[in-house]
């Protein structure tokens, strides 16, 4: 996101690491050590900041907008969530802020396609519950293309925007389109509830019936792409097989 809002021009940049000494910001950037779960060093880092953009971490969400309104931040750009997922505290509590507020509701990260990697460099053939269940996945860096363009332009304060990918696609489609950018026939072939979440545990643990559970909501109901991404930066979204094209390494 930084670099975005050095290319859209933008000046008196802030950024925030915990560990400064491994960064590479651009020449320019203000870097400030602290950390959102470590909410004492945080005052010193809001210090003078107008518009800020906010990570997803809930264990201290109240005190960090606390921290923030203190320092004199007059908007917040939040990542979270709608009411129907676990990232929602994390809008509430910038509202609850009387702040100005723009809330960036993303689903899944088209990265978590990673997840098939080992399977991927296994085989050419994935099991999988619900090869039919579809949504829209959106790659993180245009999310940080939206955080900027907010940022750095008036009209946005009360808004949530529910960011997709350009189009949506079932897991089948997927695994092809990742099989077309490594040179594979890679498929899907589908397999029982059970045996998925059979699978998945080893990586997951306790997550994997909740994952595999999830995935059979969006087969009756699949997420439907928008155009939020384009409108508000004005260029499109990252399909899927652009995002693969380019991280074939990923899987190799």
């Amino acid at each position: 996101m930084v670099d975005h809002l050095l290319a859209a021009g933008a000046q008196d940049v802030r950024a925030l690491s915990n560990h400064p000494e491994r960064t590479n910001f651009p020449a320019g950037v203000e870097v400030v050590k602290g950390y959102l779960k470590r909410v004492s060093s945080l005052p010193a880092a809001f210090e003078g900041v107008d518009r800020m953009y906010l990570a997803p971490v809930l264990e201290t969400i109240d005190e960090v907008v606390a921290a923030a309104k203190a320092a004199g931040v007059r908007h917040i750009v939040d990542l979270s969530g709608n009411e129907y997922t676990d990232w929602q505290p994390i809008a509430r509590a910038v509202e609850n802020s009387g702040l100005d507020w723009t809330h960036l509701y993303a689903g899944e990260f088209t990265e978590n396609a990673t997840i098939w990697a080992d399977q991927i460099r296994a085989g050419d053939v994935l099991p999988d519950a619900y090869p039919e269940a579809a949504n829209a996945p959106l790659v993180m860096d245009d999310i940080a293309r939206v955080a900027a363009a907010v940022l750095l332009s008036d009209g946005h304060a009360g808004k949530a925007y529910e960011l997709t990918g350009p189009e949506t696609l079932t897991r089948a489609e997927k695994i092809k389109q990742l099989g077309a950018a490594l040179g594979r026939p890679l498929r899907m072939v589908k397999v029982s509830r059970e045996e998925a979440i059979q699978q998945l545990t080893p990586a997951m643990g306790e997550y994997a019936e909740w994952y595999v559970d999830g995935l059979a909501t969006m087969v009756e109901h699949p997420q439907q792409a928008n155009t939020i991404i384009a409108d508000l930066t004005g260029a499109p979204a990252t399909t899927f097989a652009q995002w693969a094209a380019a991280n074939t390494a990923l899987f190799q």
